[in-house]
């Protein structure tokens, strides 16, 4: 450590400050004791400076030098009163010490150390044995200057612990450090308080000063600066600054124990701010009822929305809106994203952005989209500080939101498959000329299939599961319906997906392609990982008008294929194993477009059981037929779902099969 000069310090104005502050703020009937009503009467919480000879000796007992801060500290005076809320009084020279052995503080500490505590660890246990204790009467608060925790000022960091916190013990840098954030509970505590009295002073009013500023400052989309004064100004226990600092937090994704600083509990913001409170997908409170503690002292009226958005949310069925043109906006939006285009419905709402109007002057941005259902899945961390960022309200320009694409435009992200076991296997139907709710005619069960309500494909797959008059869920080994989201796959473009099919019948495939292009074209795709030491596999199939045209499907090193298909998806260019030595031997002896590491975006190996070569066949397939799926969407967004007919021929003369039903047993 190399130490720097000594700082200096603001101890008189600083302790002065408090010392009125807390004058003030007694109600001369409440205070008892002779030392309290001794500092009342001098409005001066502390003590007479300590002497030279006094903190001499001080460092004798110890047989250290006493850190800048807590030094300048006893020169001004040699104890305190009231330290926060908790420590009732800070010692001075005579009363600082250092324990001579263990404390029943470190005993405590080090019997709930186990035998693979860190050095770290077992320093903060010893601290409370070699820590100059501080704390002379308390609430159970010990503090204690660490004499080995030393910065390049020389000063010691303060650590203090209180059984009945249930935290760690909590740190800070220096004594100076300390006594600011006692300052601060001081106030926080005064703020909050029930007696009545009012608590106004010079320092509370340039914080409120600050906070209405920093709310200016936040609607014109300097969101950051805003936060930070915010949150010093909480730390005071200022009113407006909880709920303003809240609203900016729970756009950039920190819902937890948010409460929106009470403010839902308002009528004014009700509307917006209720929905997201009780119905954020990371919360679900509206099942437990884990927000009613932030609607207390709600009106008649916030509890009738209340009871009207429970019966939503239960249902499914909140929308968010919003007047003017911005509610326009928003409409637009769902209907976009009911269909998939996160992208799409990302640029129209903040195109509307500077639009949209508060409820009343504490309110900072459209929290309540978030609460939205079809709308929540946009609300990444990014694209909320976009939305942050953006000028509105009082304060708004006429400059739009900063555009953030966060879906990746093509098929190869399915290739990217995340490590949490998610796309082992994947299948999709592309259909050019016809609108995503008319798929379930094209390639529906028999028995008419229709679209579900939009919902996430994991809700879908469970609703399936349960639905109908019977709790039997029956199977079987020949029969393959699909259950797939839909939405639109780029300009003419809808699409069919499947993110859990089951594995690949190389014997009985039928591709619903052929069924699918009555009005163009359509696609088949589906990819696996290997299964049971059989191969990757990939599998692409392309019909016009109702008949098939050519077709392929890779498994490991093998290729089958069909028809004439066009270069740029020949299998033998797309797939290093088929390349190297499957049927397309020599295929690529004068290949086009680039070299082989180039052909395949540089990943010509095997990932996570992936075909070696699949990213390179889904870029070429989205180049071919200009089409994309949203990524987003499919793994987050809520989208409509339908059955399709099965993807394998029913079993020939000879051929056996097994039916599997699942169920309660009968009775």
């Amino acid at each position: 450590m190399t130490e720097t000069a000594e700082m200096t310090y603001g101890w008189r104005p600083f302790l002065m400050r408090w010392s009125g502050e807390w004058a003030d703020a007694c109600d001369p009937n409440d205070v008892t004791g002779a030392g309290d009503q001794e500092a009342l009467q001098k409005r001066w919480l502390g003590f007479a400076p300590a002497s030279g000879a006094g903190i001499a000796a001080l460092e004798a007992r110890i047989g250290l030098r006493l850190p800048p801060s807590y030094r300048q500290f006893l020169e001004v005076t040699d104890g305190w009163r009231h330290a926060g809320g908790f420590v009732w009084r800070l010692a001075g020279t005579r009363e600082a010490y250092r324990p001579d052995g263990e404390t029943h503080l470190t005993e405590m500490f080090l019997e709930h150390l186990d035998e693979d505590a860190d050095p770290a660890e077992l320093q903060e246990a010893l601290v409370w044995t070699r820590g100059l204790q501080l704390d002379v009467e308390s609430d159970a608060v010990s503090v204690a200057l660490d004499p080995e925790d030393v910065d390049e000022h020389g000063e010691w960091a303060v650590l203090t612990w209180a059984p009945w916190r249930a935290a760690p013990p909590e740190r800070y840098q220096s004594f100076w450090e300390f006594m600011q954030a006692a300052y601060r509970e001081f106030h926080q505590l005064k703020a909050g308080g029930d007696d009545g009295r009012p608590f106004t002073n010079a320092t509370t009013e340039a914080l409120d000063a600050q906070v209405e500023e920093a709310r200016r400052d936040a609607l014109r989309g300097d969101h950051e600066r805003a936060e930070a004064v915010l949150s010093e100004a909480c730390a005071f226990g200022r009113p407006r600054a909880k709920a303003l600092r809240e609203q900016l937090t729970w756009m950039l994704g920190n819902r937890h124990s948010n409460g929106l600083g009470g403010l839902a509990a308002d009528p004014r913001y009700a509307p917006d701010l209720l929905p997201a409170l009780m119905g954020g997908r990371e919360r679900g409170a509206w099942r437990n009822g884990a927000y009613e503690y932030h609607l207390r002292g709600g009106t008649e009226e916030v509890r009738a929305l209340e009871r009207t958005l429970l019966g939503q949310l239960q249902e499914g069925t909140y929308a968010y809106t919003a007047a003017g043109p911005f509610g326009d906006a928003v409409a637009t939006a769902r209907e976009q994203m009911r269909w998939g285009e996160a992208n799409a419905a990302w640029r129209t709402l903040s195109a509307a952005l500077p639009q949209w109007q508060p409820l009343g002057p504490d309110h900072l941005a459209p929290v309540g989209l978030t609460a939205d259902p079809l709308l929540e899945p946009l609300f990444t961390s990014a694209r909320g500080r976009a939305l942050l960022a953006t000028p509105r309200g009082e304060e708004a320009t006429g400059v739009a939101g900063a555009v953030v694409d966060e879906d990746p435009e093509g098929l190869a992200w399915l290739a990217d498959r995340p490590g949490n076991g998610q796309r082992r296997a994947y299948r999709f139907l592309l259909v050019e000329g016809v609108a995503p709710d008319a798929l379930p005619a094209l390639v529906g069960t028999e028995d008419g299939a229709k679209l579900n309500p939009p919902m996430t494909l994991w809700d879908a797959r469970h609703t399936s599961w349960s639905s109908g008059d019977s709790r039997v869920r029956t199977t079987s080994s020949y029969d393959d319906k699909a259950l797939v989201a839909v939405g639109r796959a780029g300009p003419g473009w809808s699409f069919a997906f499947d993110n859990h099919p089951q594995p690949f019948n190389e014997g009985r495939f039928v591709s619903p392609a052929a069924a699918a292009s009555r009005h163009g074209r359509a696609v088949a795709v589906w990819g696996e990982t290997d299964r049971f030491d059989r191969g990757a596999l990939f599998h692409l199939s392309v019909a016009e008008r109702g008949t098939e045209r050519y077709a392929f499907t890779v498994r490991g090193s093998r290729c089958e294929h069909f028809g004439e298909i066009p270069q740029d998806l020949d299998p033998a260019r797309l797939f290093p194993a088929i390349r190297d030595g499957g049927p397309h031997d020599g295929a690529d002896d004068e290949r086009e477009g680039g070299s082989d590491s180039e052909l395949d975006g540089g990943c010509n190996r095997e990932q996570d059981g992936g075909l070696a070569g699949e990213a390179t066949a889904l870029t070429a397939i989205a180049t071919a037929f200009g089409v994309t799926l949203p990524r987003s969407a499919l793994d987050h967004g809520r989208l409509h779902t339908f059955i399709t007919r099965s993807w394998t021929r029913p079993p020939g003369p000879g051929e056996t099969y097994v039916v599997l039903s699942f169920g309660p047993p009968a009775l």
